[in-house]
């Protein structure tokens, strides 16, 4: 159900929405028109690779993406899966854990017999389709193979119950519109100020530059046979910024609060507001350390109206959130590289979502676009604006 046909209600408390039954076929039929005579794969990582031997990992305590991957997309592959969709193969690898978002991969995969594999020489050249369900998000090295070797795929990092019986269960056609429809909305923009503000009323300013440049989406369909890498749940409109300046809170993962000072297009300080110094002083060590971890790398906007699955990958994608990523942007199209990383572990794309149930120690109390002599509210209290949700009611048009 595309957003148009959902009434105020249902958009503005996505909790309440009711969805169809998550069906494998019906995903990979849609995401991967045509499937007819592909050859896919799964992959999984696991921090201990021998565990993929006799499915160890199944047995092991954790693991719950990997059991998901097992469950829903190898053997919903092999028992019809498959054969509905006119495809072959089916089998499941498991690769190293890389511990970083968007980090290479190592090139070994394993079988359950215990056999390893390369994936340049044995993966990537023979398969047309690619699933990869792991901890952390594989969508950047994923893309730079698919156009090396021709592949397509999808990165479903993250997956749990929430995200297959909602993310995942949801029509990609509407998906895919929706998201060209705020994408026209946006596209060409020369700035857009985000206005955040802290629970004592202060307000924190970020502007970021973005050239008139086209927006891009990410709505979930890798059709045709050109290489490309979906990632899933889709439902996102992003830019790359040139520039950015000003200020935005951080809300760490030990639950520290600290404002970040941006300067041409960098985080170069973070300041305490509340909660553990040794953190703020941790991140700002790493800045000083390997400067490219602060640089701004994208700008992201939710499209569609989804509950909160508690993993980003779901939760970025819904309507009137937002978010930030530093580190490596060239599977986005940008100029960010790993070579340019002082460490390999530092070449991370690292989003920073702010989203109420994310962020609710501050509120993103306006999100303004600025397109020539054009200016429209975005985002208002985390809601999507009148102009936002007028351009979702229309039908999209050639840009």
């Amino acid at each position: 159900m595309s957003v148009a046909t959902l009434n105020r209600e249902i958009i503005l408390n996505p909790e309440k929405r009711v969805f169809p039954e998550f069906r494998l076929e019906r995903l990979l039929g849609q995401v991967f028109e045509p499937t007819q005579g592909c050859r896919v794969c799964v992959l999984i990582d696991l921090d201990d690779v021998s565990l993929m031997k006799g499915y160890q990992f199944l047995e092991e305590e954790g693991h719950e993406i990997q059991r998901k991957a097992y469950e829903e997309f190898y053997l919903g592959l092999k028992d019809g899966g498959m054969e509905a969709l006119g495809m072959t193969g089916g089998e499941l690898f498991a690769i190293p854990m890389t511990y970083g978002s968007n980090l290479d991969l190592k090139d070994e995969a394993y079988d359950a017999e215990g056999k390893e594999y390369n994936l340049d020489r044995d993966i990537y050249p023979n398969y047309d389709i690619i699933l990869c369900v792991s901890t952390y998000s594989a969508t950047a090295p994923l893309t730079a193979k698919c156009k090396e070797y021709g592949f397509r795929g999808a990165t479903l990092h993250g997956v749990n119950d929430v995200i297959l019986n909602s993310g995942l269960a949801v029509d990609y056609e509407e998906v895919s519109s929706d998201a060209e429809k705020m994408r026209l909305a946006m596209t060409d923009a020369d700035t857009i100020e985000i206005d955040f503000e802290l629970e004592d009323g202060k307000i924190l300013t970020a502007s970021l530059e973005l050239g008139a440049q086209k927006a891009q989406k990410s709505h979930g369909l890798c059709r045709g046979m050109t290489p490309d890498i979906a990632n899933l749940p889709a439902g996102e409109v992003y830019f790359v910024p040139e520039d950015a300046n000003g200020q935005f809170p951080m809300k760490y993962e030990d639950g520290t609060l600290g404002v970040l000072e941006v300067r041409n297009r960098n985080i170069i300080h973070s300041t305490l507001i509340e909660g553990n110094q040794e953190t703020i002083d941790a991140h700002n060590a790493r800045l000083a350390d390997d400067p490219m971890t602060g640089t701004l790398g994208e700008l992201g906007f939710g499209t569609q109206v989804l509950p909160v699955s508690g993993a980003d990958i779901q939760d970025e994608k819904v309507l009137g959130t937002c978010h930030l990523a530093t580190g490596r942007d060239d599977h986005l199209g940008g100029d960010i590289i790993p070579e340019m990383f002082k460490k390999h572990e530092n070449s991370t794309h690292d989003d920073i979502l702010f989203a109420p149930h994310k962020t609710p120690n501050f509120n993103i109390k306006q999100v303004r676009m600025k397109r020539g002599d054009q200016e429209e509210a975005i985002i208002e209290d985390f809601r999507p604006s009148e102009y936002i949700l007028d351009a979702l009611r229309g039908q999209p048009t050639e840009d």
